[in-house]
């Protein structure tokens, strides 16, 4: 029985950390633009909010671009995003911007580009657009530079879906544990029990 208990938080363990793994933003391992399309393509309206970390430089200069889209090969392109002169992505603040672009359905990717010495560091990225649901990336660390740094989560209805689905199977693995273990406590021989009843009467008696 221990064995089985230990193979199965073994296996709740590990399903958790590669669900988690997969939540974590990565380098795009190839990531192409198709500029023609992007101009002749239909135009939607989309928001984009990002807050930036209270571990970020107090400002930036770096030149930070942005792209998203759907898994239909829908993609929005932004090729420059900062603007020293407003004051964007200063520490602990947050950027509304007002996007348009070719029409996407629900957007499930998201990839930041930062070029620059300052190291800028996003908090979450919030998108929402005219076919889309808001949807939140949830970055919280420096963007590597001269790299698409974010998130493909293309093959999933969105990564809310995902991290629910994660927690309902650790759910249910634990009330399973929680039952074995339940299952296995020892029983208190009859004498014990006895004795415990014939020492609560003379208390109450006395």
């Amino acid at each position: 029985m221990k064995r089985l208990l230990c193979f199965l938080l073994s296996s709740v363990f590990l399903f958790a950390l590669s669900e988690a793994t997969q939540l974590l933003p990565q380098p795009a391992e190839s990531f192409n633009f198709n500029l023609t399309y992007i101009q002749q393509a239909g135009s939607c309206s989309y928001s984009v909010v990002i807050s930036t970390s209270c571990s970020s430089p107090s400002y930036t200069r770096d030149h930070i671009s942005l792209s998203f889209g759907d898994a239909y090969g829908n993609q929005i392109y932004v090729p420059r995003i900062d603007d020293p002169s407003r004051r964007t992505f200063e520490r602990c603040s947050t950027d509304t911007f007002h996007i348009n672009g070719p029409c996407a359905y629900q957007i499930c990717y998201v990839y930041l580009y930062r070029s620059g010495p300052d190291a800028w560091i996003p908090t979450t990225v919030k998108i929402s657009g005219d076919n889309s649901r808001p949807i939140t990336f949830n970055y919280n660390t420096a963007i590597p530079n001269d790299v698409w740094f974010g998130f493909n989560l293309c093959g999933h209805a969105s990564s809310s879906n995902r991290l629910s689905s994660c927690m309902w199977f650790i759910y249910v693995i634990g009330v399973w544990i929680l039952a074995l273990l339940f299952a296995q406590q020892p029983n208190y021989p009859k004498e014990i029990e006895e004795t415990k009843e014939m020492k609560t009467r003379v208390e109450l008696e006395a």
